[in-house]
Order: C-alpha cells, then sequence, then structure tokens
C-alpha cells in the first residue's frame, strides 16, 4: 500500500496538486506571496502529518490546510484581489478599442472586488481553471448545490454590473 511517507508518493501529491491549490488561494488572498507561503505550508504540515494520512485524503487535507491558513490570515488584516493586469503585445488594433479593452477590464475587474470572496473564487476557479462544480465543492468543503448558487449569484452580480458578460 502506498504510504504519503514515501518520496515517490509525496513528491507525486506535490506535482499533482500543488499548482491547483496555489491558484485557489491566490484567488482568495489575492497576493501571490501569501498563495506560495499557504501552498508551502500546507504541503510542510502533509509531510509532517504524512502516517497519519492516507493518500486518498491528502488532496483534500493539503486543501483544508491551505484554507485554513487562509482563515487565520484573514482574521488578522483584511486583504483586497489585486489582479494582474495583462501585458497588451504590439497590436494592429485601434487605439480606441484598446482603450474600451481597458475599460472594459477595469470595470470586470472592479465587479469581481465587490463580489464575496466565495463567489470570487469560485467564479475564477470554475472560468480561469476551468474546474468542475463538482471539483470546488471539494475544495471548499461544500456540496456541490452551493457551488451553483455561488455561481449562479456571481454571474448575476456581473451581469447587472457589466453589460456584456
Amino acid at each position: 500500500m502506498d504510504n504519503v511517507c514515501e518520496d515517490e508518493v509525496f513528491s507525486n501529491l506535490f506535482s499533482t496538486h500543488s499548482k491547483t491549490v496555489y491558484n485557489y488561494i491566490y484567488y482568495k488572498f489575492g497576493n501571490e506571496e501569501k498563495a506560495y507561503d499557504a501552498v508551502q505550508e500546507a504541503f510542510i504540515k502533509l509531510w509532517e502529518n504524512c502516517a497519519k494520512v492516507i493518500p486518498e485524503k491528502a488532496k483534500s487535507y493539503v486543501y483544508t490546510v491551505a484554507n485554513n491558513l487562509y482563515l487565520n490570515v484573514i482574521k488578522a488584516e483584511k486583504v483586497r484581489l489585486k489582479y494582474a493586469k495583462p501585458t497588451y503585445e504590439i497590436s494592429h488594433e485601434s487605439p480606441e478599442f484598446l482603450l474600451e479593452e481597458k475599460e472594459y477590464q477595469a470595470k470586470l475587474d472592479a465587479a469581481l472586488n465587490r463580489l464575496p470572496e466565495s463567489q470570487r473564487a469560485t467564479f475564477l476557479l470554475n472560468r480561469i481553471d476551468g474546474k468542475k462544480y463538482a471539483e470546488i465543492a471539494e475544495m471548499e468543503g461544500v456540496s456541490v448545490k452551493a457551488i451553483e448558487k455561488r455561481m449562479h449569484l456571481a454571474l448575476k452580480s456581473l451581469r447587472e454590473e457589466i453589460h456584456g458578460i
């Protein structure tokens, strides 16, 4: 039977899940450094408790630890999500088009910032990372119905604020 304490098993868990855990926490923190730290700390805790965690439960263990780290930090400070602006390559688009696109991106960022954290994280995990509702529900420790409702409310809010989404 595989054991999380085996280097190969642990390494495989890290390579398989660390990027998704990072994205999940980044969408909540809005800070690359804090997300990176949370992922590292979560996998350190997994290693420290490797004898207690079976491989089938390691994924949810890491998400739970990372999420708890997030909740501890959020209690200490209120964090607003900041998004990296896309860098534009040399474009043959008109300056008017580029200006409209930039204004639209600013409106979208502002609308996303106004969403409750749970709706924003659900929306970004689904639309940016392509995660299915069941995967997001497992990460969040809630039902698929709860994720469906969060997504519905997020889309409704975004549609009200920005026409054309």
